[in-house]
Order: C-alpha cells, then sequence, then structure tokens
C-alpha cells in the first residue's frame, strides 16, 4: 500500500497530536502510600468480567464477532474519546475524523496475519470505520502506563500482577471520584480464552476491540505483561518507519500474542522478547513455572537495553516494574516504584499470598 507524502504528513500530525494531548490532559489528585491487602479480589457483583472464547479454527475475519457485535456501543464512545482528544488539540474533531479514516484505514493492508483480516472483520461487524478500529489499536501500542509485579514466596510459588493506569490521560473526575477513562474502558474489559481443536492454548485480558495482548499466560509455561517504555526513540519513529514501508518491526501487542500461542518454553518466550526487533520500545515483565524464573525485560526498538532477573537465594524474591528504566529514578510527579517497593518489602518474602492473579 503507497503513503503519498501528503498523506504521510497528516499521520505523522495525528500521532504527534495524539501523544502531545495525553501528556497535557493528565489531571493527578491527590494520593496515599497506604498499603492495600484488602482489595483484591474485588467484590465479583461489581466487577465481574465475563470469558470470550476465541476460536482460532475460524477464519480471522470471523473471530471476534460474537464479542464485538455486542459491544459496539462502548467501542464507539471509546473511539469518540480519543477522536475529542486529538480534536482538542488541533482544534478541528471533524478534519481529524477526515484524517484518521483517510489515513488509517490504509494501514490495515500491511499488518501481518493474522491481525489485518481481524481488525478488518471487527470494523465490518461493528460498522465501525476501518480507520477508527485501526486507531483503537494503535492507541494501546502507545499509552500503557502501568504497574506490573513478578514475584516468588518462600515456597517457590511464582505470582504475577498488574494493572494499567490509563486514567492519567482523560482527567479525573471530581463528581464520581474516578478516572474519567477507566470509567470508559471498565465495560470493554474481558478474558479471552483462545483455543484450537476445542484446547485453550492461552489465555488474555483484553479491551473489546483491541487484537494485540498487554497482559497473558500460557497455564503452566508463562506469564507476560507489557508496559510503556518512555523513550526519545519511541513507538511514533516505529510506526512512521512502518508507514515508509519498513515491516520488519513487531507491533509489540501483536508480538505478546505470538509469544503466548508459539512458546513451549520460558526460556524461548525470553529468547523471543530479547532479540526481537519491535515497532516500540517496551518493558516486558515475564514470568515462568519454576523457581526463579521471572523478569524483567527493558526493550529498545532494534536491541535489548537490559534483563533482570528473579533470584530470591540472593534476596531478589520481587521484581517491580512501572514505566522508567530500573536504573534510573522516577520522576517525583509519578513515583509508583517507591510506594510500590515498600508495600512489597512490608509484606515480605517469608508471607505467601493469598489468591493468585495470573
Amino acid at each position: 500500500m503507497y503513503f503519498g507524502d501528503k498523506m504521510k504528513f497528516k499521520l505523522l500530525l495525528v500521532i504527534f497530536a495524539v501523544a502531545v494531548a495525553g501528556v497535557y490532559a493528565q489531571d493527578i489528585p491527590p494520593f496515599t502510600e497506604d498499603c492495600r491487602t484488602d482489595v483484591y479480589p474485588p467484590p465479583s457483583s461489581e466487577t465481574k468480567v465475563d470469558t470470550f472464547v476465541l476460536n482460532l479454527d475460524l477464519a480471522p475475519e470471523d473471530r471476534w464477532t460474537p464479542l464485538v457485535k455486542n459491544k459496539t456501543g462502548e467501542m464507539k464512545a471509546m473511539i469518540q474519546d480519543i477522536i475529542d482528544l486529538v480534536g482538542n488539540f488541533v482544534k478541528n474533531e471533524t478534519g481529524v475524523v477526515d484524517w484518521i479514516n483517510e489515513i488509517m484505514a490504509p494501514i490495515a493492508d500491511t499488518l501481518p496475519d493474522p491481525y489485518q483480516g481481524e481488525i478488518k472483520g471487527i470494523a465490518k461487524a461493528t460498522g465501525i470505520p476501518l480507520g477508527e478500529v485501526v486507531l483503537y489499536n494503535i492507541f494501546y501500542e502507545i499509552f500503557t502506563f502501568c504497574t506490573s509485579i513478578v514475584a516468588e514466596d518462600k515456597s517457590g510459588k511464582l505470582y504475577h500482577a498488574r494493572n494499567l493506569d490509563f486514567g492519567l490521560f482523560l482527567g479525573w473526575d471530581t463528581k464520581t471520584n474516578q478516572w474519567e477513562l477507566t470509567e470508559r474502558l471498565r465495560p470493554l474489559i474481558i478474558n479471552v480464552d483462545y483455543q484450537m481443536k476445542n484446547q485453550t492454548i492461552a489465555k488474555a485480558v483484553h479491551f473489546t476491540g483491541y487484537t494485540g495482548v498487554i497482559t497473558g499466560v500460557k497455564p503452566g509455561v508463562i506469564t507476560l505483561t507489557m508496559n510503556e517504555r518512555f523513550n526519545i526513540n519511541g513507538g511514533y519513529l516505529g510506526l512512521l518507519q512502518w508507514i515508509l514501508g519498513d515491516h520488519t518491526g513487531h507491533w509489540v501487542g501483536f508480538a505478546i500474542r505470538d509469544v503466548l500461542l508459539d512458546a513451549q518454553s520460558y526460556d524461548a518466550a525470553k529468547d523471543y522478547i530479547v532479540k526481537s526487533k519491535l515497532l516500540a520500545p517496551a518493558y516486558f515483565i515475564l514470568g515462568g513455572s519454576k523457581s526463579g524464573q521471572g523478569a524483567i525485560i527493558t526493550r529498545d526498538r532494534e536491541s535489548c537495553a537490559e534483563v533482570r532477573s528473579l533470584n530470591p537465594k540472593n534476596g531478589t524474591w520481587f521484581l517491580l516494574e512501572t514505566n522508567y528504566d530500573p536504573w534510573t529514578s522516577p520522576p517525583f510527579f509519578d513515583d509508583r516504584r517507591t510506594p510500590g517497593t515498600k508495600c512489597m518489602n512490608k509484606l515480605g518474602y517469608d508471607i505467601m499470598f493469598q489468591s493468585e492473579i495470573l
């Protein structure tokens, strides 16, 4: 698919607008550092998440149809929020919608299988313009503020936990005391059971309509989460290279899904993550099934910057990653690492966790 110079410029402008608008939309309320051990699992009556079986034996275009048809309204609302975010920055929402549908739709034809077919199938099933569905998927590639922890207790049992701090982008609702974006995302959360020939291959937590994975598990083999990494050589450059015709890099969310479906061991998954060329820098938090199998893999787009591994015998019984390089201090305005580390140390290696997250 050929992108003319004018279209490339429009695409770059939209990507830049989304990135900058996301930063300036932050509205962080006061917070405390109290350690809590009574919030998971939450009350099932309030936060029950349904499970959807993704049948990998179906054609890619048909796999998500039963799910997205029932979530079309919620998806449209979320996409409108993204459009509003960009529109507020460029002061021309109508123009943004036109640009999105003009320049994002052709990207679908360049995506690898099966993601190309799945995204097109979602657009067809929901009636949402293809360009907007592509933008919806790119949004999750670019913005994934998170905290991930992989830990091992004294008995050698492994645990992997994460949260998505998406609320930073669209501000704090003072009327409901909730993050606005969080409330928009909540009804889109779905547990996905990847099956082939009626057998579970992997499981992941999705936002309905997003075909990649940022949180997943291959039962008995690995657990894997991804956190965004801020870097001058960032994902917008990888995306621009993709538009210009360089398709040698892997979309991060697609890469995680591929690892979950294909990897047969912790070492194989780790090797893939360390060596693959990516469109965006990221932190991969990997867990296995045996003592000591846990790592934070800090990735640049084209190489691995660092690997930190669990080593309980030497005192490293947990690893915690937010969105900043482990060897640097986090910024004072977004220091989730310090309270997280304090609470893990307060919990202690001798105390066995009460429930498994992944």
